[in-house]
């Protein structure tokens, strides 16, 4: 299953594909669908290779016209291929199966009508599952998918959709037909696909700056098209297409463009060239955050990126999967504030990705953004916050470094040079040294083969007058992380106004290299109320205020003109509580005390996460109880003092029902789901009602009783996840005991199911229900990691470990697993060094918080 990059090399030297027709009959029933695939390709004559086929079966193979034993050639993951000729045609036939774990040809059964949903997921290494490949990006060919399904259905591919042919009996006497889809251009196969099933559809178009017209579809189930906001991904989509045309200099490269919102997705999206998958969490039930829309508006803008930078231009190999990531991730905000309503992305990126990128960059498993990918297996762990965030933010910077306008000129060019070709960093980064005049070969490995954060601190002179008379930047770098970095930033002078808000009087913006930089440019000027380093956000480093401006911060932080600014201070005060450098009591103070003020949804909503990891975590544990009880408390107070029907009265709601566990506050949420308690402007709908419901169940006022009526008012797949949530969640031994039996030794539930039943399993007001699982979980870990795919392996590795048992015998535990772990064990080793971190951090933030008693 794990290919490597050495194998990948020599067989790219070997070989050149031309294309694929690649026929698939979906109408063989439940379990499996039939897999042909004729493959056209150039080699050097005599030579030997394979090509990557996970299969149920394989019933013939064929090669330039000599049939292949199938039992001596194929081993279900690999076929071998002996004895190539210069030109070379295959032909396998084979059988594979479906998945229920989000990877492969995943199949869906709709709770609500019984209809069957399929679509393709194959980022990393899974179109092997669905036909046979030669399984790497930069072996790009043409693709013509031959369908056979019921013809009742929608089918969806990188082509536009044909007008199906004929009309089959199948046997078991429903009409089935066949749709010929076009070939498509040469591209990568992770980015090909296919949706089928009686999807509905809401149709448009846009019209590019060529004058070209596009087609545009937007996609969900049948029993979800009630809920469907086409419009608004329509409108965003446009947004995108007259942004990136502009900026990339190079019109929307493929025939349409359709988004599809696929039942449990495991991401967010997929960049499928032509026709993205999305995650149905985007189609909104009832009302949801301001922060979910920007987050479904940021995903729409990221894939539609993509279809430029990692579709029509493509890595080479998995090392560059960063950039990929990154770019989609930076134009994504970028065209979010200069093209659509969410003018305020860059406070969202400060907030969501930045925290993100500085979490997993302080984690013991931190590398370099330009990682070394030597196999499948590592590129799937490397699906994280420094092939994202930091990326991003690091991409950010560098637009800063060589200029806003040069940037754009390189990437212009690079699109030109590299359309419909496999690329590396050295491509593009050569394009912006062009356009910019800068040598980016220091900066390039000082930022991207290095790994850390680096904290930047102001050290201030001042006069007995309160004029600055030498103004300095420290910069440090972590424990293990030596790197010290060049910046370019902004400094940022706020003072208090008459009106009480705290606004900028004064930015100055440089480059930062070493351990100290002189400002010379701010000696001289009065010293203000608070001194902002990396004002706008464009470095990446982690902040610290002097003591005069923290002390101005701690006073005067819902007064803050701007939302950014604001934010980057909220960010430094997380950072230092997390590092154990301030206490934890004295985080949540703070977040209680401003959190009523914030304008920024997507702020407040991780503020409040924030606050929960505190709580459960950080806080000392003689306090944790008592300091819950009243937070939660104090949300309830700031829900029913935030104006009705208000984005903040909502999060606060659902922050309160998630800590509640005193008498009073479950009171509180059996109230509200009643309806005996009315809180003016909160729409109780049925996702809030599994939200209150989930609480009541935790809190032991509700059980399975409760659930299964629930779920007979919502017997949809949202209702099932909720319903898996609140069952694992009963708060006795014998739940508990059931969900570990259904996760860990049947393992028959499919990725969105078990995720949620995870999810109930660890929601404990009593940590003691899952003392005996600590020592069963070590046990199960092998056999999970070696039976389950990955997705399904790390969702219960991570979590179902006992993070809540923040004790050093956890900590023990784990370094004595890690201890007897083999060497190859490169995914597990790093899952379970991330989770043992979270402890020991926990452990030390405590103490902290301790000794501030």
């Amino acid at each position: 299953m794990n290919l490597t990059r050495a194998e990948a090399r020599e067989r790219a030297a070997v070989i050149a594909v031309e294309s694929y027709e690649v026929s698939l009959d979906l109408t063989r029933g439940e379990k499996v669908f039939g897999s042909t695939t004729a493959v056209k390709f150039t080699a050097k004559p005599g030579s030997s290779t394979f090509i990557d086929a996970v299969t149920h079966a394989v019933r013939s193979v064929t090669l330039n016209g000599r049939e292949l034993d199938p039992a001596e050639v194929s081993d279900g993951i690999r076929i071998q291929l002996p004895g190539l000729a210069a030109d070379n045609e295959l032909l396998v036939v084979a059988e594979a199966p479906y998945m229920n774990t989000g990877e492969g040809l995943h199949r869906f059964v709709d709770p609500v009508d019984n209809e069957v949903y399929l679509y393709t997921q194959f980022e990393v290494p899974d179109s092997r599952r669905v036909f046979a490949v030669f399984e790497q990006p930069d072996l790009k060919a043409s693709f013509s998918f031959t369908v056979t399904a019921p013809s009742h259905w929608d089918v969806v591919s990188t082509s536009p959709t044909p007008v199906p042919v004929g009309t089959l009996p199948g046997t078991d006497g429903a009409a089935r037909s066949v749709w010929e889809f076009p070939p498509t251009p040469r591209i990568s196969s992770y980015v090909t696909a296919l949706i089928a099933g009686p999807y509905q559809c809401v149709r448009s178009e846009v019209t590019s700056a060529t004058g070209t017209v596009t087609p545009l579809g937007v996609f969900a189930r049948k029993s979800l098209m009630q809920y469907l906001d086409a419009e608004n991904i329509f409108e965003l989509t446009r947004q995108g297409f007259e942004f990136y045309e502009a900026q990339f200099g190079c019109p929307y490269p493929f025939e349409k463009y359709d988004q599809l919102f696929v039942p449990e997705f495991n991401a967010g999206a997929m960049e499928n060239a032509g026709a993205v998958t999305i995650m149905e969490g985007y189609v909104f039930r009832g009302k949801v955050t301001d922060a979910q829309v920007e987050r479904r508006a940021i995903t729409v803008l990221h894939e539609l990126a993509h279809m430029w930078f990692g579709d029509l231009v493509t890595m080479r190999w998995w090392n560059d999967l960063w950039l990929n990531e990154s770019f989609a991730e930076y134009m994504s905000h970028l065209a979010a504030v200069e093209n659509t309503r969410f003018d305020h992305a860059w406070t969202t990126f400060a907030s969501v990705e930045k925290s993100w990128a500085y979490r997993q960059d302080q984690l013991p498993t931190t590398h370099p953004i330009f990682a070394e990918i030597n196999n499948l297996q590592d590129v799937e762990v490397n699906f994280d916050g420094i092939t994202y965030a930091k990326g991003a933010s690091v991409l950010r910077q560098l637009v800063a470094w060589v200029g806003p306008d040069e940037f754009i000129a390189g990437v212009r060019e690079y699109f030109r040079k590299h359309a419909w070709q496999n690329t590396e960093l050295s491509d593009l980064m050569a394009e912006l040294e062009k356009a910019s005049g800068r040598d980016l070969d220091k900066w390039g490995r000082l930022w991207l083969e290095t790994a850390g954060v680096n904290t930047l601190q102001p050290e201030l002179s001042v006069s007995a007058d309160g004029v600055i008379s030498s103004f300095a930047i420290l910069q440090s770098a972590t424990e293990g992380q030596p790197t010290i970095r060049p910046h370019r930033l902004a400094v940022g002078f706020y003072n208090l106004n008459g009106a009480g808000k705290l606004e900028r009087v004064h930015r100055e913006e440089l480059d930062v290299d070493g351990e100290r930089t002189l400002v010379p440019a701010l000696a001289g000027r009065p010293r203000p109320d608070l001194v902002l380093l990396n004002d706008d956000d464009l470095a990446y480093a982690k902040v610290r205020l002097d003591p005069a401006s923290l002390a101005t911060a701690t006073a005067h932080l819902k007064d803050f003109a701007r939302s950014l600014p604001r934010t980057l201070v909220w960010g430094s005060a997380w950072d230092a509580a997390r590092d154990g450098e301030s206490p934890a009591r004295g985080y949540v103070d703070l977040i209680l005390a401003n959190i009523a003020e914030e304008s920024d949804s997507s702020v407040i909503l991780v503020q409040l996460r924030q606050l929960a990891t505190t709580l459960n975590f950080y806080v000392a544990e003689e306090h944790k109880e008592a300091t819950i009880v009243a937070a939660a408390d104090r949300l309830w107070e700031l829900a029913s003092g935030v104006p009705a029907g208000s984005d903040a009265q909502l999060q606060f709601v659902m922050s309160h029902a998630l800590l509640a566990r005193s008498a009073g506050q479950l009171d509180t949420i059996a109230g509200l789901l009643d309806g005996s308690l009315v809180l003016d402007g909160l729409a109780v709908d049925q996702d809030l009602r599994w939200e209150l419901l989930a609480s009541l169940v935790t809190g032991g006022r509700a059980g399975q009783e409760q659930i299964d009526a629930e779920l007979e008012q919502d017997n949809t797949a949202s209702g099932q996840n909720a319903a898996a949530l609140a069952t694992a969640a009963i708060p006795t031994p014998g739940a508990k005991a059931a969900a570990w039996e259904s996760i860990v030794v049947k393992g028959d539930l499919s990725n969105a199911l078990q995720g949620s039943a995870v999810n109930g399993f660890t929601r404990v007001l009593d940590t003691a229900l899952l003392e005996p699982y600590s020592g069963k979980y070590f046990d199960a870990v092998p056999g999970i990691m070696a039976d389950r795919t990955h997705a399904l392996a790390q969702q219960i590795i991570v979590g179902l470990y006992p993070a809540q048992l923040t004790t050093q015998e956890t900590v023990d535990r784990t370094d004595a697993f890690l201890a007897a772990l083999p060497e190859d064990s490169t995914a597990l080793r790093r899952m379970m060094l991330e989770n043992r971190d979270g402890v020991a951090r926990a452990l030390r933030a405590r103490q902290a918080d301790a000794g501030a008693s």
